[in-house]
């Protein structure tokens, strides 16, 4: 009745969408089992020796539900469905019923994840509350399960037991948590390095900062409208000026700066690579982030109180840069 088959290293054993004749135990080596995406595949979880794979066409004969490709020279043992189908008719009803109903809930359990999996084709795939969402699944990954990074700075991720969180306990689909990474990539925060065989290095590489991030983005979204303060793509621009130029001046002794604005209309082309206007500062004042203007012999100034705007400036780029990068 079987009989065994090698399976060189990157060769198929099938396919999605193969029509099914038999199931499979790894006898050697190892399989990866993966779902076509597009041009590329998706690794889902990989198989060694002694596992089963096949074995949930037995019942319905329905085409196969993703790729099973070897990572390495491999060979299984063949079990045809036909041979097979004459000893489950030997069983008695009731373990054969069981079998089936553990089978068809593990293809709807593979339906459901499939619908978490699938790109978002309509409205904003990444509302406030998903970005906080998808932070907060890296968090607590890295926190939980993750290693201090032996060759730098921050935290490495375990990239399956991210997946797991994001798909099972969250139900939050993989293709956005990858959007995600990708988008922290690019924002300096994060690093992916491919390892070959569907396996990634993923390190976190300011954990705290994404932690307090979370928290204060979380209090934010919760507060009644009159309390909340937004400040646009522009102002934050101008908001991360007068900082770089608050942090140049000498606090009093009540960590006040003082920074005249003709100073800063001047010299910010040089030190900033765009101009601030005097004028410019006037929606930060009237957010209270900084002082009114101040008339003195000198020219006009602000006071500016570093420690009470750094971190929502640094917490409104982020915000900004999340609405660019996240695809």
């Amino acid at each position: 009745m079987s009989q065994s088959k090698k399976v060189p290293k990157d060769a198929y054993l099938f396919r999605e969408g193969d029509q099914p004749d038999a199931m499979y135990i790894i006898k050697s080596g190892a399989f990866a089992i993966t779902k076509t995406k597009g041009n590329s595949e998706v690794v889902l979880a990989e198989i060694k020796t002694g596992a089963m794979v096949g074995e949930m066409a037995i019942f319905d004969k329905k085409p196969r539900s993703a790729n099973v490709k070897a990572i390495k020279d491999s060979e299984v043992v063949s079990l045809p469905y036909d041979a097979l189908d004459k000893q489950l008719n030997d069983l008695p009803v009731w373990i054969k019923a069981i079998m089936r109903t553990m089978n068809e809930n593990l293809r709807e359990a593979n339906k459901k994840i499939k619908i978490l999996e699938n790109t978002d084709t309509e409205g904003d795939r990444f509302p406030p509350h998903v970005i906080n969402k998808l932070l907060s699944i890296l968090n607590l990954v890295g926190h939980r399960y993750g290693q201090k990074n032996d060759q730098g700075e921050g935290i490495l991720v375990p990239a399956n037991r991210l997946r797991n969180y994001t798909i099972q306990i969250f139900q939050e689909a993989t293709n956005k948590m990858d959007s995600m990474q990708n988008a922290l990539k690019e924002m300096g925060y994060f690093t992916i390095e491919d390892l070959g065989e569907g396996k990634k290095r993923l390190v976190n590489l300011n954990p705290e900062l994404l932690f307090d991030f979370v928290d204060w983005y979380n209090e934010w979204l919760f507060k009644p409208d009159k309390d909340k303060i937004s400040i646009s793509a522009e102002e934050i621009k101008i908001l991360d000026g007068v900082l770089f130029f608050a942090k140049k001046a000498t606090p009093d002794g009540k960590g006040v700066c003082k920074i005249n604005l003709a100073d800063v209309q001047n010299d910010s082309m040089r030190d900033l690579g765009f101009l601030i206007k005097t004028d410019d500062v006037n929606p930060l004042i009237e957010k209270n982030l900084i002082s009114e203007k101040i008339m003195e012999e000198g020219g006009v100034f602000v006071n500016v109180i570093v420690e009470n705007i750094e971190k929502p400036t640094q917490y409104w780029k982020l915000i900004w840069d999340f609405k660019k990068h996240l695809k």
